[in-house]
């Protein structure tokens, strides 16, 4: 560039430098001119800054097309990775349903764990022997361990009517009740932590659940039938010595006693028996087995699975609730999702209640693989047995239980069972009535109840439980 500086003529030297492209969207240089004297600077396109425009924009497409195959890389990884997860799923799922769709139930390995490897006071096995409480010397506490339409009523009624014994009728009964729709498993701390106050006598842990804080005994432990509420000296209808069913017309007549009252009698009582359906899992009841102060004898009564299925769609509108609550429990399971989602054939009550039966089986089957695999201690305070050797072998098994629970038979009371199995006639109008029945016709009326898809139905889905027990399928001279 020349310029006229002071009379002279002087030459500068410009040189020309690229702008980044990242600075402008296209390249341009300078170049020089003069005007008039004056040097000046202007853009000027140029065949390099091309080139280097189109280096860009490849490098950009080949960025892009390498982000794009990396994504689908990842997706790919991504994919095969769940595949790889979904396959042992998919085959156990298969294998369990072939097993369902053939008629075998798959036990649950029990938690063995669970007994610490040791007995009920925290010696080894070594020294169980010794250190078993004497049935003879403590106040015993027994659960009768049952589920819905088994019978359990009629065993809770020999108890019932034992002058040694305080009977509580379904307690756990409020629980349910206060906290529907609550699934049966989330109920189950509750339900332990009831029995325990209970079988020592505190029977305000029921304020929790009744919503009343002034229980009376007209109101709890089916009252109208409980031999302790009924006779004296809480009410003078009947003699607590004296054998024989409570009428509900007399027992409704008995003044309203205080809990307390009935409290201080339950401590006079050497042996309290709870009976139960709401407890699923005798897993639950482990860390009162292991509580010495307690001595829990368990007795768990089975039925035929086909008999029980028939007592449940006889009475299915009392169960329904029940059956949903039972069943909510194992909404998460893929093998019971099918069974919230009754189908569209028959009564939605009585796809309820048939549905919740196959859970009922597994349950029963996890409590006899959990027995079986228990110490010796546990098994000396449990003894299980049939609704079917009750009723027809009365005074053999009448005998039993009272051994098991340190008590002794009386002429009166064999009797009394002698008649309650030796009635006439399956059953009366209402299901849920203690009476005196015909104990083959109840044992077998299922075989002309149900039919043959119902029967199949409840042979497939308890099998095992069925095996277990001694249970032929679709026997006509056995049970």
């Amino acid at each position: 560039m020349k310029g006229n500086l002071n009379g002279r003529v002087s030459v500068f030297t410009v040189q020309v430098f690229p702008v980044p492209s990242s600075a402008f969207t296209e390249r341009r240089q300078t170049t020089t001119f003069t005007v008039s004297g004056l040097s000046c600077c202007a853009p000027q396109p140029s065949q390099s800054g091309d080139k280097h425009n189109n280096y860009s924009r490849v490098y950009l497409r080949e960025r892009e097309m390498k982000r794009r195959l990396q994504k689908k890389y990842f997706i790919l990884i991504l994919g095969y990775s769940v595949l790889l997860l979904l396959i042992p799923y998919m085959l156990d799922y298969r294998s369990k349903s072939e097993h369902i769709k053939h008629g075998k139930q798959q036990p649950r390995c029990p938690d063995l764990g669970m007994w610490n490897n040791g007995d009920k006071f925290g010696n080894t096995t070594d020294t169980v022997e010794e250190s078993v409480v004497n049935r003879t010397q403590s106040k015993i506490h027994v659960y009768l361990h049952a589920t819905w339409r088994t019978g359990s009523s009629f065993l809770g009624e020999l108890f019932n009517q034992h002058p040694d014994v305080f009977y509580l009728y379904e307690p756990m009964w409020h629980i349910w009740q206060a906290l529907y729709p609550g699934d049966a498993v989330s109920l189950q701390g509750a339900v332990r932590d009831m029995m325990k106050a209970l079988l020592r006598c505190d029977f305000s842990v029921l304020k929790l659940y009744t919503g009343s804080q002034n229980i009376t005994t007209s109101f709890i432990f089916g009252w109208r039938k409980n031999k302790v509420i009924c006779s004296e000296p809480l009410c003078e209808a009947y003699k607590r010595n004296e054998v024989g069913l409570v009428q509900d017309d007399v027992c409704g007549k008995c003044p309203r006693k205080d809990i307390k009252e009935l409290e201080k009698e339950c401590k006079k009582y050497r042996v309290v028996v709870i009976k139960g359906v709401r407890v699923l899992d005798l897993g639950v009841l482990v860390p009162l087995i292991r509580d010495p102060a307690l001595n829990l004898q368990i007795i768990q009564l089975f039925r035929d699975p086909r008999a029980v299925h028939n007592s449940r769609l006889k009475s299915k509108q009392a169960l329904v609730k029940e059956s949903i609550q039972v069943l909510r429990s194992k909404k998460q399971t893929e093998k019971y999702k099918r069974l919230l989602l009754p189908n569209k054939r028959g009564n939605r009550a009585e796809n309820y209640v048939s549905s919740a039966m196959e859970i009922i089986c597994d349950n029963w089957l996890n409590d006899m693989m959990l027995m079986m695999n228990a110490p010796l201690w546990v098994k000396r305070n449990y003894i299980k047995i049939r609704y079917e050797d009750l009723v027809l072998h009365p005074m053999e098994e009448l005998k039993r239980l009272y051994t098991f629970s340190n008590l002794s038979s009386f002429p009166a009371m064999d009797k009394f069972v002698l008649n309650m199995t030796h009635g006439h006639g399956y059953s009366s109008d209402k299901p849920f009535l203690i009476s005196s029945r015909d104990a083959k016709e109840a044992i077998f009326a299922w075989r002309e109840r149900l039919n043959i898809e119902q029967i199949s139905q409840v042979e497939d889905y308890c099998s095992e439980v069925m095996r277990q027990l001694g249970y032929q399928k679709n026997s006509v001279d056995q049970t």
